[in-house]
């Protein structure tokens, strides 16, 4: 069973999934069974930052490591319509991640997210780890490029002002997140930079998991 939250003994879909021992178990039946417990790495930051431009890069250099995915492609219907940290929305991520990991491959998740907003879901239990990256810039710079975005994204200068907002917040609150959110400035770095510092990045996580050599913590060398 692909789906981490269904037993594959008696069927019994857990709200609360539970991991002992690196093992994942079903309180119901009592069934217990292994499964690849990867870390997971979020590309975050506020919009304008770099994920889209990074990202298509990011999996380019990757590929055969691990498996890039853009948030925003759920981002549609119920799930949208969540409230209150669109806990539906990011629980429906960590699901479908969790499920290409057990392809024995780690995902790197594009897309505006905290530690806040992942860590304290029942679905968290399925990662070894979450490292968080967040590409940021200086606000002027951020207000012009998400002002010459297409009209359809429907960038106003409201919801620019929100951005910069929470662009401001997270560079000045990175560091006492749990865990800590890594900061890179994109104002005036070259894209191949960027993706240089996002490569190591991941592989300096994949690298961690592997010496730590916890239960379902394989990972491709």
């Amino acid at each position: 069973m692909l789906d981490l939250k269904i037993c594959p003994e008696c069927g019994d879909r857990a709200d609360v999934p539970a991991v002992e021992q690196g093992r994942l178990v079903c309180l119901r039946c009592e069934h217990r069974w292994d499964f690849h417990r990867l870390p997971l790495f979020a590309l975050t930051g506020p919009s304008g930052g770099g994920k889209s431009t990074v990202g298509p890069e990011l999996a380019r250099r990757l590929a055969g490591e691990a498996v890039v995915l853009e948030q925003d492609v759920l981002w549609t219907g119920g799930l949208r319509d969540d409230v209150d940290g669109h806990p539906l929305f990011r629980s429906t991520w960590l699901r479908m991640a969790a499920m290409i990991h057990q392809n024995g491959r780690p995902v790197v998740l594009c897309g505006t997210v905290v530690p806040p907003e992942f860590e304290p879901l029942p679905e968290r239990v399925f990662f070894s780890g979450i490292h968080y990256l967040a590409l940021v810039a200086e606000p002027e710079v951020l207000a012009a490029r998400l002002r010459a975005r297409p009209a359809w994204r429907e960038w106003d200068e409201p919801r620019i002002a929100e951005m910069l907002e929470f662009n401001d917040w997270l560079r000045a609150e990175a560091a006492t997140m749990s865990p800590p959110v890594e900061l890179f400035d994109t104002t005036d770095a070259p894209l191949e930079a960027a993706v240089d510092h996002a490569v190591a990045w991941v592989r300096r996580g994949a690298s961690s998991a592997r010496r730590s050599g916890s239960p379902g913590a394989a990972l491709p060398r």
